[in-house]
């Protein structure tokens, strides 16, 4: 290996936006503790603003040591698709109408589990929205959960504990939920296209894995603590609805037009403008859209892409010295310091892999998402989400940390046994 300086700048610039979303609480408790540069902390405190604040200390510095035509075609050859996607996704699938109608879906099929009130409408959030992620895409299925989460659970007197380990199996069942479909989940998306991998051998390769995963972490999340929900109001008739049907099918249409068409920023884009038009045609069937969540999200994910493009040197060298079984739990282990999009991306450019090892990253990569804000791209969207109902407003790093070893233990067993 022979990083260049700006390579190894990236390194440095890359540990310390990791150490820094570890230590938002700090930033936090100085805003409290100087009220007179209250803003800035409050602003460095902001874990969606964390790599996109360090991505801008390295283009600066980029420019200062590289000039600015170096600068500029190193942005250039990035790609800002998922971003951008990321941003349209969650605004179309925050709306009202898209919510009442996944509300219905999980009311619908919450009743014909067989456990009492809340528990049933809580495992049918945990269970079918992270599967339904194989289908409309994972940032949507962790927005729609998310959101559901906040609307009916996380408003009531529920402990900590609680709050932090549903935070974890959501993040896990997300990361691995969208491994049904070949088209879903980001770091399955980055190497299908290359290895060949399609809607059947997804089905039948991850499939079975993946629903057996994601029923025992949100049946056990449910079991542990079933004493202590209050449960939302799901028992009132399944049709009742304040958005009419057809403004729900509509902004559908929008949500799988944007999926579609998810690799195609200019078509995407276009269909979002087109649906915050709509959207203010019929303002008394809409509520606030998730735009500020959206948009940070979106900076959180830029900055992610402009840090981790000098991060490959060493990745990929890092991968291609791995066998099977090291590979597996190595990549479960990075996903946690780095996107997993990125990390599979950078093991689809190794020639010459074993249809295990091509298996392992993958499954590891994903097996891994939940551990981290940083691990898989959906996450930023849930935490935007989620986290003022959390002390301070913040979640802490370690307690999502924790909440999600046990679900990822369970991941990694229904993947490798």
């Amino acid at each position: 290996m022979h990083p260049s300086s700006i390579e190894i700048i990236g390194v440095g610039l890359f540990t310390i936006a990791v150490i820094h979303t570890f230590s938002t609480k700090l930033f936090e408790h100085l805003a409290h503790m100087r009220p007179r540069h209250a803003g800035m902390f409050h602003l460095l405190g902001e874990v969606e603003v964390v790599f996109g604040f360090w991505a801008m200390v390295l283009i600066f510095l980029m420019m200062g040591i590289s000039g600015k035509q170096a600068t500029l075609y190193y942005l250039d050859s990035q790609n800002f698709t998922e971003p951008l996607f990321v941003f349209a996704i969650m605004v179309v699938a925050g709306s009202k109408p898209i919510l009442e109608l996944s509300l219905l879906f999980v009311r619908s099929i919450a009743r014909l589990i067989p456990l009492p009130g809340g528990c049933r409408f809580y495992f049918a959030t945990l269970c079918f929205i992270p599967l339904l992620g194989s289908f409309i895409t994972e940032p949507a299925a962790m927005t729609l959960g998310a959101l559901i989460l906040r609307d009916h659970y996380y408003t009531q007197s529920l402990s900590t504990r609680l709050k932090y380990i549903t935070l974890g199996v959501l993040f896990v069942n997300v990361s691995i939920g969208g491994t049904l479909t070949p088209f879903a989940a980001p770091p399955v998306l980055m190497v299908a296209h290359k290895w060949g991998w399609d809607l059947g051998f997804m089905f039948t390769t991850f499939g079975w894995r993946t629903i057996l995963a994601v029923m025992m972490n949100a049946l056990l999340a449910t079991w542990v603590f079933q004493r202590e929900f209050l449960g939302p109001k799901d028992n009132g008739p399944v049709e009742h609805t304040s958005v009419p049907f057809t403004i729900m099918m509509v902004h559908l249409l929008f949500l799988i037009g944007i999926v579609i068409f998810s690799h195609h920023p200019v078509f995407f884009i276009g269909l979002l403008l087109f649906f915050l038009g709509f959207a203010q045609a019929y303002p008394h069937y809409q509520s606030r859209l998730i735009l500020r969540e959206g948009l940070l999200v979106a900076f959180f994910l830029a900055g992610l892409v402009v840090l981790g493009g000098q991060q490959k040197w060493w990745l990929q060298e890092v991968l291609s010295g791995m066998n099977v079984n090291t590979v597996y739990f190595g990549a479960t282990l990075l996903t946690a310091i780095t996107d997993n999009a990125l990390l599979t991306y950078l093991g689809s450019l190794v020639e010459g892999l074993s249809a295990d090892f091509k298996y392992a990253l993958v499954s590891g990569a994903v097996t891994g998402g939940g551990l981290t804000i940083i691990a898989n791209a959906p996450n930023p969207a849930g935490f935007s989400i989620l986290r003022g109902r959390f002390n301070e407003g913040t979640i802490n790093p370690i307690g999502l940390l924790l909440a999600a070893l046990l679900p990822t233990a369970i991941a990694m067993l229904a993947f490798r046994i």
